[in-house]
């Protein structure tokens, strides 16, 4: 019996599968399968363009799932953060465009944006309780709502790279001798190492991880469980106005009543990584990679003649076999 036992773990009691993980591992090999199934099946996808472009969709997607991946872990859901996003960005281009005010005062505006939501977000779901999923569908139409209304219902543009005020969008890509290099990309890392720290190595991540696993536990060891909750959700709407200012730097216009449907792109991207739906574990590095799949499945599926409505399936399949993968790891774990 011993003996078969050491067998059939053989892979999880290798250090390294432990030190990484399985699921990262396994998320890695897929984005290598579907960059390669992508370049065999389309020439025009080897192109350097289409690497730019994987990294365009990431920025924004990434701050989103980063920031997502908090309240998760605690056991809820922020579904305001794709309608958040955009109205942040819609906010701080409004003050940029039509107000004349200073670039880096419309990217304050567009983290204020954020932050506002995530406390009302903290407020519905951490002090009054209400169901997560409930509370921050709600917020949703709520932030779709602000932005249309600020902007009287107007498209916003924020500066392009080649007027003076558009420097913020060389914080995500800059041209050196006519090549695009999507250096956003170091500031992703930056928030992932950040991030994994904050929730690794530090009593706050530890607690929202203690909310996860077992809230009333929680309560009852004399942990302020509406204070942490609540610091979740924070996260959550910092990081969606981070999004906001990716976003903007990523298209030339920002319309008022979109962004409905881009936080399922990043929910889907954090539980690939391996967070559980149900709560109680997570990993920052694991979002990150999982948001990786939804970009190249964004950017690759157009190459092989895929539209729109098929690109949607697809990622709602998607969605469906990673919270499947989710529910049979806690079914195991029980």
């Amino acid at each position: 019996m011993g003996n078969n036992e050491k067998k059939g773990n053989a892979l999880t009691n290798n250090p390294l599968v432990n030190a990484i993980g399985t699921q990262k591992i396994v998320v890695v090999l897929v984005i290598i399968l579907l960059a390669i199934l992508f370049s065999v099946m389309s020439p025009a996808f080897r192109q350097y363009s289409t690497v730019v472009s994987i990294f365009d969709y990431s920025y924004y997607i990434s701050f989103m799932a980063i920031g997502v991946t908090f309240p998760l872990i605690t056991g809820g859901v922020d579904l305001s953060i794709g309608t958040g996003m955009v109205s942040a960005g819609l906010v701080g281009g409004y003050l940029v465009t039509f107000k004349g005010m200073p670039t880096a005062v419309g990217m304050l505006a567009a983290l204020c944006v954020g932050l506002l939501l995530g406390c009302f977000n903290a407020f519905l779901a951490a002090k009054l309780e209400l169901p997560p999923f409930i509370a921050t569908l709600g917020s949703m139409m709520v932030a779709r709502g602000i932005g249309s209304i600020i902007t009287g219902g107007m498209a916003v543009t924020w500066p392009p790279s080649s007027d003076p005020s558009g420097w913020f969008r060389s914080i995500f890509k800059i041209s050196v001798g006519g090549l695009n290099l999507p250096i956003g990309f170091l500031l992703v890392i930056i928030a992932v190492i950040v991030m994994s720290t904050v929730l690794n190595k530090t009593r706050p991540g530890r607690y929202i991880i203690a909310l996860g696993s077992n809230k009333e536990a929680t309560r009852l060891s004399g942990i302020n469980v509406v204070k942490w909750q609540s610091l979740a959700y924070l996260i959550s709407g910092l990081f969606t106005g981070l999004a906001g200012i990716a976003y903007a730097a990523t298209f030339q216009t920002i319309a008022p009543g979109t962004g409905a449907g881009l936080e399922l792109d990043a929910i889907a991207g954090a539980i690939i990584g391996g967070t559980s739906m149900n709560g109680g574990y997570g990993t920052i590095v694991g979002t990150l990679l999982g948001v990786f799949v939804m970009s190249l499945l964004k950017t690759g599926l157009p190459f092989i003649g895929l539209q729109a409505n098929w690109q949607q399936i697809i990622t709602g399949l998607v969605l469906i076999v990673a919270v499947l993968i989710d529910v049979i790891k806690n079914a195991k774990r029980a």
